[in-house]
């Protein structure tokens, strides 16, 4: 869920350059998930996509074992799961108690306009305690204008050990954590890796897009995974992106103890609607879909 971070940028003196560092990155990135190539993956995900129906409702199912979820994803469609990530430690504990037990927890909050700087790798950040960021006072650092600050994509194990998280992808990267207020958000982007979202405290409302609607989302590459989009479904602007009108979106509301399945290459934007606390998990492999 949300998004991945791009690599940090690495300055490249020619257009050969940053033509040949651009394709050892897709390499080492196709090997990691064991394809032959990550743009034919990202083709071939799309592809699926055409084959499916077009969702008018995110369907909502009990706990699976990883036989029945494996089967389930593999149709390539989002669903959403409960009964599961309520049973965690983590889900029993209070913001009150996570800023006693926790809050010399170094965090990196984003600052700034971050919602318009999304994929970019040096985008305003602001390092902290997760005590400090929780004391933060609504405006306090930051404009009128601005969203509040967002403690998102943030690797932290002392948290993950109180979760437990299914085996339902053979190779996962870490769990990253997303912290904040109402009005935090990920805006449109699509990562071509297999997601498990966990909602642990609060709601978030998420729009999901699938894969081959791409070509009506304006979509620019952040990295060979990672796609950005300028659209914003709450508030769309078709004078703008006129082909926007052309993109099938549909909403969700995760609460708390729900697990939102986000199969590579959908497009989501995610928005804190009260003070939450989240979670995910991305495979590194090839798409169930595939």
């Amino acid at each position: 869920m949300h998004a991945q971070l791009p690599p940090l940028p690495v300055v490249a003196r020619t257009p050969e350059e940053a033509a040949a560092r651009k394709l050892a990155q897709e390499e080492r990135d196709a090997a990691v998930r064991g394809v032959a190539s990550i743009a034919a993956m990202r083709e071939a995900v799309k592809a699926h996509a055409r084959s499916l129906p077009l969702l008018t409702s995110i369907p909502r199912v009990k706990r699976l074992d990883a036989q029945a979820f494996d089967a389930r994803a593999a149709q390539g469609l989002p669903f959403l799961m409960t009964g599961l990530v309520g049973r965690w430690p983590l889900c029993s504990l209070t913001p009150s108690e996570l800023r006693e037990r926790y809050g010399d927890l170094p965090v990196r909050a984003r600052t700034g306009d971050y919602i318009r700087q999304a994929f970019r790798a040096d985008r305003p950040m602001r390092d902290m305690s997760l005590r400090d960021y929780l004391d933060l006072e609504p405006g306090r650092i930051h404009g009128p204008d601005e969203p509040p600050p967002y403690v998102g994509n943030m690797e932290l194990r002392e948290l993950n050990r109180l979760c437990h998280w299914p085996a339902y992808f053979r190779k996962m990267g870490p769990p990253r954590f997303w912290l904040g207020p109402i009005g935090t958000m990920t805006p449109l982007h699509c990562d071509f890796d297999d997601n498990i979202f966990a909602q642990i405290w609060g709601a978030k409302r998420i729009f999901l897009v699938p894969p081959h609607h791409d070509e009506f989302l304006y979509a620019r590459e952040a990295n060979p995974v990672l796609f950005g989009s300028p659209f914003d479904p709450e508030q769309p602007d078709f004078d703008s992106y006129p082909l926007a009108r052309r993109a099938r979106a549909v909403e969700v509301i995760v609460e708390p103890g729900d697990m939102l399945y986000v199969p590579a290459g959908w497009y989501h934007q995610v928005r804190a609607l009260t003070f939450s606390l989240s979670s995910n998990r991305w495979a590194r492999g090839k798409p169930l879909a595939l």
